[in-house]
């Protein structure tokens, strides 16, 4: 059930709380959302209840999780505390929710792009928590992106920039396709999210490549002499399964992303700046 709501951030600060502000949406959050409660996991464990913030807040932006794909494989117990118990113990504040969710819900078998009314059918331990973690919220939005990337934290951006400043090739996976988000993109959305009626949005940036692909872009814009290996998934033989195609887009008026060629160069500037 969808509902409307009006005025979902209310006036004066501490009405908005963020979680999961240590990693990178939270940072890009924090940014957009300045007045915020904004609490890293030093500051809240999203296993354990925390009644004590339900004065504090109106709406919570949920970008606390487990992201840790091919580790949650071996130790879905844990993975499933944060996505899943997290949520709850989040939705049991009283506040509507933001969950941010994942491309990885799908299984990849799709030819086109994915949309909001697709059946999910998530392949991996990561992509069922994060399924289940969306079935926790009742009142709320949840908002599903695709291969995050900012100027904080462990990210592709990041560990690619390291890899070619060492070595002069890397070897990426050729067929895997998604749409990369920068944070900063998803974080300042947040906001005309939070205008919707409640539901499901997905919310990526335009335009779409594989991992080989964005990492030639990457060396090619942060102007790195290394050339990319292109490989196949099974070749990297990863613990998790991941979808060959987890594009996704909007049959639902969610805020339109910019290209992510876009935000890979402002993320750039981002990383020169600091």
């Amino acid at each position: 059930m969808e509902h409307e709501i009006a005025d979902p951030l209310g006036t004066g600060p501490g009405r908005v709380l963020i979680t999961g502000a240590g990693g990178q949406l939270g940072a890009a959050l924090t940014e957009v959302f300045p007045d915020a409660v904004a609490l890293a996991s030093s500051d809240w464990d999203v296993t354990r209840p925390r009644t004590d913030l339900v004065p504090q807040c109106s709406v919570v932006l949920h970008a606390a999780a487990w992201t840790d794909v091919d580790g949650a494989e071996s130790d879905r117990d844990a993975a499933a505390r944060v996505n899943v118990e997290g949520t709850r113990n989040v939705v049991g504040l009283g506040a509507p929710v933001v969950y941010f969710s994942t491309d990885y819900v799908f299984d990849g078998s799709k030819e086109d792009p994915y949309v909001e009314s697709d059946e999910p059918h998530p392949l991996s331990v990561y992509g069922r928590t994060k399924l289940d973690g969306e079935r926790e919220v009742r009142d709320g939005w949840i908002v599903r992106s695709s291969w995050l990337f900012g100027w904080t934290s462990r990210n592709f951006v990041r560990t690619m920039l390291e890899l070619g400043s060492k070595q002069d090739e890397v070897a990426v996976v050729a067929d895997q396709r998604g749409s990369p988000t920068f944070v900063g993109h998803l974080a300042r959305a947040t906001n005309d999210v939070l205008e919707l009626p409640y539901g499901t949005y997905h919310v990526a940036a335009a335009g779409d490549c594989t991992w080989a692909e964005f990492a030639e872009a990457i060396f090619e814009d942060a102007d790195l002499a290394c050339r990319v290996r292109r490989i196949t998934t099974e070749e990297l033989g990863r613990p998790a399964p991941r979808p060959a195609n987890s594009v996704l887009r909007s049959e639902r008026g969610a805020p339109e992303l910019p290209h992510w060629r876009e935000g890979l160069r402002e993320c750039l500037d981002r990383l020169a700046s600091s």
